[in-house]
């Protein structure tokens, strides 16, 4: 399939794909060289209008009178069609994103995954029946909300799509997309296929532009029923006073500081290689990225030393060189990281990793770094820096480590190593985050298991069966008969 298959200068308003009313575009930048992708369209206020409009008579169409089956079975096609793409839209979020290609590959079938399995679930979601008083019937019905927004970041189009979007079809939702203006191709991408598949005129809009202008839109609209954001702190408190304006539910899923606690009983080398990649996956642009490692006294100087080995075997490159680590996002982003190291101590600094021979001028590479004996209440160990930054913290015993691990303002993952089945469980449950994982870090995805946080993480959940109840509406019906 050739580069033509969409064009990334418009919006897919109606199913159709259409400039963007103001006629301007936006530059897209390539992380790995700094030099111009492609343009991207700038929506603005009116094109979100219009998006929302399609979305309303998507519902009072074809869209809206599906049964669950099938939206099931489109959304099984659309699941199929990425599978066959896979190749092309791994190529196209490597370039637009910065990641190594491998991981974009995992990144499109995890889009597959996540619309196999929410077309597999749109005729599951039941209500149930109520024992009542004598004379009525009582039962609920799920229901969606109607026209759902969607605001998803840079870092991972694709997965983020997939888990907010697909759950939102699934339930029958007419939806309107935001990408983000840093990385967007797969976003639309995915509106070509989704139209290709048969998704019906107007279920799934496509408004690309800055989020001060199509992002703001999108939130502020009277016409969106439930908005779905993923990114910063400081957005997520601007789209949850929109949404409270309108009195409609939100989902956030926002900022980290995600620990892994590593006990004196742990197996230091099945733990290895998830300690490291947690934290320098994506070069560390994750919001569940791992980035304190509290470990035990008894293994504190091991686990220093083995991570530090580690960091130093890493690779940064271009994304098509697929290696380690690729750039990171932007020239801002790349500013923030080094801010936060410039700010360090430099002799608490415990290994860098490489960066490749030859790397392009213009592209955002950082060595990711590695620092050891940071206190609980250093930068490091408190501020999400979204880049690949990890702080080892020392601690004496289980109530020391939960003091340490739930001494941030974000509650989102957390990772427990040790052999003790007792610890494990009074860890798990003291723990103010929303996934906790034993022997683990991340479960290999889990598109089945619910994903979401506490605190300044965000609230909501996405992901499995939550994501589907999240973006529905619970009726009651009572009848009474005699």
């Amino acid at each position: 399939m050739s580069d033509t298959w969409f064009d990334a200068s418009k919006c897919l308003i109606g199913g159709k794909w259409v400039s963007p009313l103001g006629g301007e575009t936006l530059r897209l930048e390539n992380p790995s060289t700094g030099e111009e992708l492609s343009r991207i369209a700038r929506g603005q206020k009116a094109d979100v209008d219009a998006a929302v409009k399609a979305a309303e008579a998507a519902l009072n169409g074809e869209w809206g009178a599906m049964t669950a089956v099938e939206r099931g079975r489109v959304l099984q096609r659309m699941s199929a069609a990425v599978l066959e793409k896979v190749d092309h839209l791994a190529a196209l979020e490597a370039a637009d994103v910065g990641k190594p290609l491998k991981q974009a590959r995992a990144d499109a079938i995890a889009l597959a995954r996540y619309l196999e399995f929410y077309g597999g679930a749109c005729d599951k979601i039941h209500g149930e029946t109520i024992p009542y008083l004598d004379g009525y019937t009582v039962y609920t019905l799920r229901e969606p909300h109607g026209v759902t927004g969607h605001i998803v970041p840079w870092n991972y189009p694709m997965q983020i799509i997939g888990r907010s979007v697909g759950a939102a079809l699934a339930m029958g939702n007419a939806t309107v997309l935001k990408p983000a203006e840093e990385a967007c191709l797969t976003a639309l991408a995915f509106g070509a296929i989704a139209t290709e598949a048969g998704l019906p005129a107007g279920a799934l809009n496509i408004v690309p532009g800055l989020g001060a202008e199509a992002g703001a839109a999108l939130s502020n609209h009277t016409g969106i029923h439930h908005i779905s954001f993923t990114g910063s702190v400081a957005t997520g408190e601007l789209i949850q006073a929109a949404a409270a304006r309108n009195v409609i539910p939100v989902t956030l899923e926002l900022g980290g500081k995600s620990p892994q606690i590593v006990f004196d009983d742990a197996d230091l080398e099945a733990a290895l290689p998830f300690l490291v990649n947690a934290g320098i996956q994506n070069a560390g642009q994750t919001c569940s990225a791992s980035s304190r490692i509290l470990v035990q006294r008894g293994v504190y100087d091991k686990v220093c030393a083995m991570m530090a080995a580690r960091y130093k075997e890493l690779v940064v490159g271009p994304a098509e060189a697929d290696l380690d680590i690729g750039p990171l996002i932007s020239a801002r982003q790349k500013e923030i990281v080094e801010g936060f190291v410039a700010a360090a101590k430099p002799e608490n600094i415990l290994a860098q990793a490489q960066l490749a021979e030859g790397l392009p001028e213009g592209g955002h590479y950082f060595a990711p770094t590695l620092y050891g004996g940071i206190s609980p209440d250093d930068p490091l160990a408190q501020a999400e820096i979204f880049g690949p930054v990890q702080a080892i913290i020392p601690f004496d015993d289980e109530a020391d480590a939960l003091k340490i691990a739930n001494g941030t303002v974000y509650g989102l993952v957390a990772s427990i190593w040790t052999r003790d089945g007792a610890r494990q469980m009074r860890m798990a449950k003291k723990l103010k985050v929303g996934q906790v994982f034993i022997n683990n870090y991340g479960a290999g995805g889990g598109v089945e298991l619910p994903f979401g946080g506490v605190g300044k993480s965000g609230h909501g959940r996405e992901k499995g069966f939550e994501a589907l109840y999240g973006f529905s509406t619970l009726k009651t019906v009572a009848a009474h008969h005699g």
